[in-house]
């Protein structure tokens, strides 16, 4: 698009402008809050690897990493229909993002030459310590209200950053809580930590985005909320928030779309976002409203076909069992060898 690429070095010139003279660095839109379609798609379907999930050239994790490892084929958990029946199998899923920028979770890939500062931390000790590159204008989830997570990725180095109740403060920024992660690294949360999810996972690899829909494909497991959960947490979550109770889900928990369940009626678009919830599923990530799956607020999402993802209810899930996946503690690596079993 000719349009686009006026744009692109009208920002870029005026970025090094900015530098020259002392300015400070202003963050450049990304195409889901300026609902640009085919400068994005066309660029990230040529980069992306399918089978490994990208944020620019970076992976989203490795390929072996739990999170992008199919599990249409694992046993099924033994505790599936208690969980399902606790959840309310009536109870419709709902995608919690739009076209509206204020509803779902943003994300930043951090401009380049942005000034790292120190995040003053309520609970310091759940947190990683360091630098983190937070641009002053970055989005912050649901504009301040709510969870207020903050997500950014430096492109550049493969680091995820991620910050819960976020909100600048001065020429610094405060939050709940943060996390430091290596996109290319297996490494999980160490046990009893929290993250900026409850769960103590990441929050970015288990977002819908537009553009992986676009491409025809997701290729990793989604993220999910429930209002109640067990006082308990499976791999690969590292945390738990919840109460007295084994019928509740616990953190980590794995749920995938029934074999059998007929997508063939919906979108294309819809199709793509339950192929990946029939593949991969989605984990049970933190304490909110039930059946709520999380994305990236893009302006080119259609809200109309989004919402028939309703017809979809917790009775047309079930629970799986990854436990056989598990090779190390603290490692999301799976074990090659279970998985050659399914």
């Amino acid at each position: 698009m000719k349009t686009y690429s006026v744009r692109r070095a009208f920002v870029a010139g005026a970025v090094l402008i900015a530098l020259m003279v002392g300015f400070k660095l202003v963050r450049r839109l990304p195409p889901y809050e300026l609902g640009l379609h085919d400068a994005t798609v066309h660029a990230d379907v040529s980069q992306e690897k399918r089978g490994t999930p990208h944020a620019g050239s970076c992976p989203v994790f490795p390929a072996d990493n739990i999170w992008n490892t199919p599990v249409d084929r694992l046993k099924v958990d033994r505790k599936s229909a208690t969980y399902v029946a606790t959840i309310g199998p009536s109870k419709a899923l709902h995608p919690d993002f739009a076209s509206r920028m204020d509803y779902g979770i943003p994300y930043t890939e951090v401009p380049s030459g942005t000034r790292p500062v120190v995040i003053d931390f309520e609970y310091k000790d759940e947190s990683d310590p360091g630098l983190y590159p937070v641009p002053k204008d970055a989005p912050i989830e649901g504009k301040g209200q709510g969870d207020s997570h903050v997500i950014l990725i430096d492109l550049q180095r493969c680091i995820l950053y991620e910050l819960f109740a976020a909100h600048p403060d001065g020429d610094g920024w405060k939050a709940g809580s943060g996390i430091i992660m290596d996109l290319t690294d297996n490494a999980l949360r160490a046990a009893g930590k929290t993250s900026a999810d409850a769960a103590g996972l990441p929050i970015f690899p288990g977002l819908v985005r537009y553009e992986e829909v676009a491409s025809g494909h997701i290729d990793h497991a989604l993220r999910f909320t429930l209002p109640r959960t067990q006082k308990a947490y499976v791999w690969p979550a590292r945390h738990q928030a919840g109460v007295v109770g084994e019928s509740l889900v616990p953190m980590g928990e794995r749920f995938r779309l029934r074999a059998d369940f007929d997508i063939s009626k919906f979108s294309k678009s819809n199709q793509v976002i339950m192929t990946a919830l029939k593949k991969y599923g989605m984990f049970m990530a933190d304490n909110g409203s039930a059946m709520f799956i999380s994305g990236v607020p893009d302006k080119r999402w259609d809200d109309s076909d989004l919402h028939k993802l309703n017809a979809l209810t917790a009775g047309d899930f079930e629970a799986v069992d990854e436990s056989d996946l598990q090779l190390l503690p603290d490692s999301g690596r799976v074990d090659p060898v279970a998985l050659k079993r399914y």
